[in-house]
């Protein structure tokens, strides 16, 4: 952007217009590479390209089009005013992206509502602008910009209400409402308004006598699609906001018009032309997608579920590659010197351009597409150097420009002579397209995919046919839906190929398809589909989910080979591994780190905010045997909430797993149909409760199979305390859960949950808090004539818990709600009774309180002897 002083542009740097814009990209893509370590990463990814990068953005260079545009005077809206502006735009946009993360919602309207006044006030300035101007042409295009500035504060409303939380059903219609007015209205007509006149320019070519006919015609129904699509989100079905975006893509495509005659005339050559255009081409499709997910919703909270992969496509491949398009173009421009300085610039931009478009597009439908998880690790790796080395160029590309136009001056100072400046309009780029470079581009991807597939742990070899083709080829069409593949029986002439068409219409989790030959498909999302080639069928075939648990409960496929002997082909069934060769007293390595078993504090306030990311790590279940654990943040078990009679409790789910998962809290009243339901890899939900009554409840993953979701280690404790609990000296908390061993148990290779052993309570360890025996190595600690309070939950699936301490007698015993003992209560001596176990079920819980006279080391057990001896067993340190 440019300043005007005494009539004239003032060029150069200035840091509020420039380094907001990287620092929000550049947060961006912190977050996108630390993503397994920061929650709910893709909401603040999101934001951070759209409403700080492309806010901050629109906000600058409209402001600088307007001028350019209406010649205003230079007074009537400086920089000093612009400042003011983008400085409440900055502290807004810092209040949004803490208040939502953290769920402080006064922080959130706050930052909303300065949010919203920037824009209003940028708005008026804009009106002021256009009033005080000459008739000039192109004023259509202020307009744009002016109808865009309405729409902001609407949306940001929305997003505010949303925050809030509610239903899920209001949670759907106000996510679709809040989004699509801020990309269709802010971001949309921000970008149609723009092109009018920059698209040519950045081809350096005339524009179409047409463009603000077309673009003044569009503007009204652009307008009146996006009103039918917040009314129709806020008041009708899921499929009524489909009719405002299809008529929103056709006065797009109206407006398009005026773009393609500059094209035809001078192709796309330079990153930047090509850049707006693949985001041109990724925001239509995102609108299409989420018209798509609209006609295939059965109600709004599963729109809200399945949101997450339209929301990338819009922020990622639509905004932000417009925006690092125009940038591209803009940047070297405005810093002014000549064309000169402006060729020194886009060189750098476009720098190794064509890998980093290829590997940008195409990586990014790679990952939006149902592609196992490390795939889309692999391919996002890259998907994320393509888009994130724009900040390095950018910044190479303002030194070289700083440099070019240093050298100019010294030229001029120096009294030679300078060639006459020329229009930079008419500086004609080269192309930037090098097939060596798509190739290259193309090559990594497939690198990384095949990566991603050897990676996985469902890899296998397929095997070859053995019986003499037919050379007919037979397909079927199969249907993964409620843990049944439909049909589950295929017959095929020996000798013939076998096609298989497979649909996941399960609506809340993963499925594939594995076959006892070898052949299987990539895991699919709800509603997605994969061909498998089966081969040659020679003779029975089994087939199976493998996602754990699901052939369990009955997802398999048999196929029958008319004409043949009647054994399946392969190996249809893996061994259950029994626990031998699990070496539970083996010492821990010097990198062991005991579960801290410290009850935490209760938080601030009455309403706590937390956000649990479901996602699959390899864990430690005893010292040196692994396990791929199925988890809540990270942890097994999952974070302890903590509270008082009366509190609410405000989660957000989500799952980053490579299979639907859920969440139950025993602490809650609540019915389960929405808030306990299965949510699909890639989609959230929020689960609100208020804990009416006290005790410690469990929470767990409820999809099915359980006894396997648990046992992986879904699972974690709210504890809410007895209206007057005494303060005491030390307090923990001790899980105990059963688990059940796959065949490798060796750090980065370690399997899953063994399904068929958790269905048939056979376990292999016994843990405290998941680690068999961890407090052993890591003992609790008190000091003697000290009250320790033992808070003790069982989260089974399975095995119960005799919670004793040797050595120790308890003077209270709480369970299920209520005092079983207290001191002074029962017989006895000095009439003080003592208990020496509490006795527990799966999912249930209570604590105990003791002190301890003498010094020593007290062996914490479950007194069933053989499940302490398979790891249920820790101490408790005391000391003088």
């Amino acid at each position: 952007m440019s300043d005007v002083t005494n009539g004239r542009e003032r060029r150069g740097i200035w840091a509020l217009r420039d380094r907001p814009g990287i620092v929000w990209l550049t947060l961006a893509v912190v977050v996108a590479a630390l993503h397994h370590w920061i929650p709910a990463w893709t909401w603040l990814m999101v934001h951070l390209l759209l409403l700080g990068a492309v806010t901050h953005s629109i906000m600058v260079w409209t402001a600088h089009f307007a001028q350019a545009l209406l010649k205003t005077p230079p007074g009537l809206d400086d920089r000093r005013i612009q400042s003011r502006r983008l400085v409440l735009l900055l502290v807004g946009t810092l209040l949004v992206l803490a208040g939502v993360p953290l769920d402080w919602w006064p922080v959130t309207v706050a930052g909303a509502g300065l949010v919203s006044s920037a824009v209003l006030w940028h708005g008026i300035q804009l009106t002021r602008r256009l009033r005080r101007a000459l008739p000039a042409r192109f004023r259509i295009t202020v307009r744009y910009y002016i109808a865009a500035t309405l729409c902001l504060p609407v949306g940001a409303t929305f997003g505010a209400l949303l925050a809030r939380g509610g239903s899920d059903t209001w949670s759907g219609r106000l996510i679709v409402a809040h989004t699509m007015t801020m990309v269709l209205g802010w971001v949309g007509l921000t970008i149609l308004g723009t092109l009018v006149t920059l698209w040519p320019t950045m081809l350096r070519t005339r524009m179409d006598d047409r463009a603000e006919a077309l673009a003044g015609q569009a503007l009204p129904v652009l307008l009146a699609a996006l009103a039918i699509v917040v009314v129709a989100a806020l008041t009708g079905p899921p499929w009524t906001p489909v009719l405002g975006l299809l008529a929103y893509l056709g006065a797009g495509a109206w407006w398009a018009r005026a773009l393609v005659r500059p094209a035809r005339t001078a192709p796309p050559r330079a990153f930047a032309t090509v850049s707006v255009t693949s985001g041109l081409v990724w925001f239509a499709a995102s609108v299409g997608g989420v018209a798509l997910l609209l006609l295939r919703g059965t109600s709004w909270a599963h729109v809200a579920d399945d949101y997450t992969g339209v929301a990338v496509m819009i922020a990622v491949g639509g905004a932000l590659q417009v925006l690092l398009g125009a940038l591209s173009y803009l940047i070297p421009s405005v810093l002014g010197g000549g064309p000169s300085v402006v060729r020194a610039g886009q060189a750098w931009f476009d720098r190794w351009a064509t890998v980093r478009l290829a590997v940008a597009n195409v990586g990014l439908a790679v990952c939006l597409s149902p592609v196992p998880g490390p795939v889309r690790l692999f391919v996002g790796a890259l998907v994320l150097v393509a888009f994130g080395g724009f900040i390095p160029l950018m910044t190479l590309a303002i030194r070289a420009c700083v440099q070019a136009r240093r050298a100019l001056l010294e030229t001029v100072s120096n009294g030679a002579t300078t060639p006459t400046p020329r229009n930079i309009a008419g500086i004609r780029a080269p192309g930037v397209w090098s097939p060596a470079e798509a190739a290259a581009g193309l090559a990594a991807l497939l690198v990384a995919v095949l990566a991603g597939v050897l990676w996985s742990p469902s890899f296998a070899r397929p095997a070859a046919a053995t019986v003499a083709a037919t050379g007919h080829t037979t397909s079927v069409s199969i249907t993964a839906v409620d843990m049944h593949f439909t049909p589950d029986t295929i017959s095929v002439p020996r000798g013939d190929r076998l096609v298989i068409d497979l649909t996941n219409a399960d609506e809340t989790t993963t499925h594939d398809l594995w076959l006892s030959t070898g052949q299987h498909t990539a895991r699919l999302r709800p509603g997605a589909h994969a061909v498998l080639d089966a081969g040659v069928i020679g003779g029975p075939v089994d087939g199976w989910c493998s996602v754990v648990g699901h052939r369990q409960l009955g997802m398999t496929l048999h196929i029958l080979a008319r004409g043949a002997p009647g054994t399946a082909t392969g190996s249809g069934s893996a061994p259950s591994p029994s626990s031998a060769g699990v070496n539970l007293h083996q010492r821990p390595d010097s990198g062991f780190r005991a579960v801290d078993a410290v009850l935490p504090p209760i938080g601030p306030g009455r309403v706590h905010a937390v956000t649990l990311t479901v996602k699959e790590v390899e864990l430690q279940v005893a010292p040196g045997v692994w396990q791929r654990r199925w988890t809540y943040n990270g942890s097994v078990p999952g974070p302890t909430l903590h509270g008082r009679v009366g509190d609410t409790f405000v989660v957000t789910l989500v799952n980053d797993g490579s299979m639907g998962h859920s969440i139950d809290f025993h602490a809650g009243d609540v019915a389960p149909d929405g808030v306990m339901r299965t949510i699909p890899p890639g989609s959230s939900l929020v689960y609100r409760f208020t804990a009416n009554r006290s005790g410690i409840w469990l929470y767990h993953c409820s999809t099915m199979p359980m006894s396997a979701h648990i046992a992986a280690g879904m699972f974690g404790a709210v504890v809410i305390d007895p209206p007057g609990l005494a303060p005491v000296d030390a307090s923990y908390l001790l899980i105990q859960s059963d688990d059940y061993l796959g065949p490798d148990r060796t750090a980065g290779h370690a399997a899953e949950v063994n399904a068929p052993r958790a269905a048939a309570a056979t376990p292999d360890v016994v843990t405290f808090n998941g680690v068999a025996n961890q407090y052993d190595h890591a003992p609790l600690t008190a000091r003697v004539g000290q009250r320790v309070r033992i808070w003790v939950l069982d989260a089974g699936p399975n095995l119960p818990l005799s919670f004793h301490v040797v050595g120790g007698q308890f003077d209270t015993v709480y369970a299920e709600g209520a005092y079983l003992l207290r001191p002074g209560a029962g017989g006895g001596t000095g009439g003080t009774g003592g208990s020496q176990v509490l006795g527990l079920q799966a999912a249930q819980g209570g604590f105990v309180e003791m002190t301890f006279p003498q010094p020593g080391r007290y062996s914490i057990v479950n007194h069933i002897m053989a499940f302490a001896e398979m790891g249920a067993h820790g101490a408790l340190v005391v000391t003088p």
